[in-house]
């Protein structure tokens, strides 16, 4: 008799919004991580979405198509961000689990919506940071839980890229009305995440100026934001759509009274980039080596660990009422912001 073991249960998934993000990462995560399964992908663009790499999912150009499958158990939001609100709530509503992208609202109200129709629902939400399941990033907050770089005084962030107008056709991220903003609430959501994460700490306040610099637009290009964190720590996040990609514009670096902690090229949605710390006696400079185990797909981490969650039944690492939080914080951060005067 052939006593076979039961295969262990994947979650399905299907992608809504199959941007280059989409198409580059997320769907890639879904089709390699261990509990998950790809089962259907949604967008308003019929030719792109049979453009897509994913021979055994099901295509819609509907919402509704895509919450009427009985395959589905778990939506990936990818959409502009003015859609994350309703489209969430209608998810919710079909009994569908949402890991939603960042920003997870244009304002704090739908980010509150969102929340509490999940919370009806009594299905699983998270937004979308994956810069906190980068290996280098995982590795770090370890470092700081063990007190390997003493008491944290400032961390910093230079995240940052180039966004001309014509980047995409429909290019919905310099819309104000789709995107709520410009590179400040597309950028800088994941540092916000981040050093928290990093941290194990809290952003008490924030502050930011905001440009409009090089390109002619009508959202900022670029932004400074700066801030503290309630164990008295300081923060700066340095985000830009004005940066060209030539330049070292991806940087992560937290100074402690023991070591100075310095990630390269860890922002953004690959694997891969350095770690090092520099010792605060000696000024000695030790690389830190992540075996390629380690080093995966942020997106793999990040669907793999939602889908645990979810199909173990225990509740996601981070509350959503936090990712509420940091939108009212940015909230505040774009309100109080410098008016940048138009672009010559």
């Amino acid at each position: 008799m052939f006593d076979a073991k039961p295969k262990a249960r994947r979650l399905g998934w299907a992608v809504v919004g199959c941007g280059w993000v989409a198409r580059d990462y997320v769907i890639p995560a879904l089709q390699g991580a261990r509990n998950t399964r790809l089962v259907a992908l949604c967008d308003s663009d019929a030719e792109a979405l049979m453009r897509l790499q994913a021979d055994d999912a099901a295509r819609y150009t509907q919402l509704s198509s895509v919450l009427e499958d009985k395959e589905v158990d778990a939506v990936y939001i990818a959409t502009p961000n003015h859609l994350h609100a309703a489209m969430t709530e209608a998810c919710a509503a079909a009994g569908k689990h949402v890991l939603c992208e960042k920003p997870m609202a244009v304002t704090p109200q739908d980010g509150l919506r969102m929340v509490a129709a999940c919370q009806r629902a009594g299905v699983h939400y998270a937004t979308a940071f994956d810069q906190r399941h980068h290996a280098a990033h995982r590795k770090l907050r370890t470092l700081v839980k063990e007190g390997v770089l003493g008491t944290i005084t400032q961390a910093r962030i230079h995240y940052a890229c180039w966004l001309p107008a014509d980047w995409t056709p429909g290019n919905w991220r310099i819309d104000p009305e789709q995107a709520g903003g410009g590179a400040m609430i597309d950028l800088a959501p994941h540092g916000l995440d981040l050093l928290e994460v990093v941290l194990g700490d809290e952003w008490r306040s924030l502050t930011a100026m905001v440009q409009r610099r090089v390109h002619d637009y009508a959202v900022d290009d670029g932004a400074v934001l700066m801030g503290q964190f309630k164990s008295g720590a300081l923060g700066l996040l340095q985000v830009a759509y004005n940066c060209p990609d030539a330049y070292p514009r991806r940087t992560l670096e937290i100074i402690g009274t023991k070591a100075r902690a310095l990630a390269t090229k860890t922002m953004g949605q690959t694997p891969g980039g350095s770690l090092s710390l520099t010792d605060a006696k000696t000024g000695e400079e030790t690389w830190i080596h992540l075996s390629p185990a380690e080093d995966r797909s942020p997106f793999l981490h990040q669907v793999e660990s939602f889908s645990a969650c979810v199909l173990e039944d225990r509740p996601q690492p981070f509350p959503p009422e936090r990712d509420v939080r940091l939108v009212g914080l940015l909230t505040q951060a774009t309100q109080s912001g410098k008016a940048f005067p138009p672009c010559h």
